[in-house]
């Protein structure tokens, strides 16, 4: 049984690493700093599970998950994140993940992940998934119409993410992040930043006193 766990915190990621060792028999951990690195050994070793880090210093995790899955749609994946917002989590089990867990969990939880991902099942954080059913009406109207590269960019802009550094982590150019930037604009109704935050905080894209 092959595990890659990608996340740029070294402390995270080795103390993870240690835990599932000590506790998953047989398994075999492959460690990730980045993105990039995550992908070669993804395709070098074509481990069992991916534990990914929504946010890494290249390409974000889901932008990584979606370059994987793309190739293997059975590429069984669990994103582990600092981020709760609905909105991404959402996003993260449209790509075809299968589980989401915070850094704010217990590590029992992140044993339970592994275990039940790696049987192919899904899993989301008790917290979140019982947030998740509370709004199973949908989402707010003026969602609705965004593509999933638009909710992806329009919620790294409402974090305060610089466009050069979204056309870095979605391997994307910064003139797409800016057509991307103006036809949200249009789409909602908002011209400035200020209003971009604003309608990210009242519809729950991101939460008050979070980056």
């Amino acid at each position: 049984m092959k595990i890659l766990f990608c996340d740029d915190h070294a402390v995270v990621r080795q103390g993870y690493v240690s835990l599932l060792e000590a506790v998953l028999s047989g398994s075999e951990m492959f460690e990730a700093a980045c993105g990039q690195e995550a992908f070669v050994v993804w395709q070098q070793q074509r481990p069992d599970l991916l534990v990914l880090d929504v946010h890494l210093p290249d390409i974000s995790g889901l932008e990584l998950a979606r370059r994987i899955l793309q190739r293997d749609r059975q590429a069984r994946i669990l994103m582990f994140s600092m981020y709760d917002e609905l909105a991404l989590v959402n996003q993260a089990l449209q790509l075809g993940v299968l589980g989401y867990i915070t850094k704010s969990c217990e590590p029992q939880a992140m044993l339970d992940a592994v275990r039940t991902a790696l049987k192919g099942k899904p899993y989301v954080e008790h917290a979140l998934a019982m947030r998740l059913a509370l709004k199973r009406e949908g989402p707010d109207p003026r969602l609705r119409e965004m593509t999933q590269r638009e909710l992806e960019i329009f919620t790294m802009l409402a974090r305060g993410v610089a466009p050069r550094s979204i056309a870095e982590q979605l391997n994307i150019s910064a003139k797409t992040v800016a057509n991307h930037t103006s036809l949200l604009k249009q789409k909602l109704g908002i011209r400035s930043s200020a209003e971009l935050v604003h309608l990210a905080l009242d519809t729950g894209i991101i939460r008050s006193g979070r980056c």
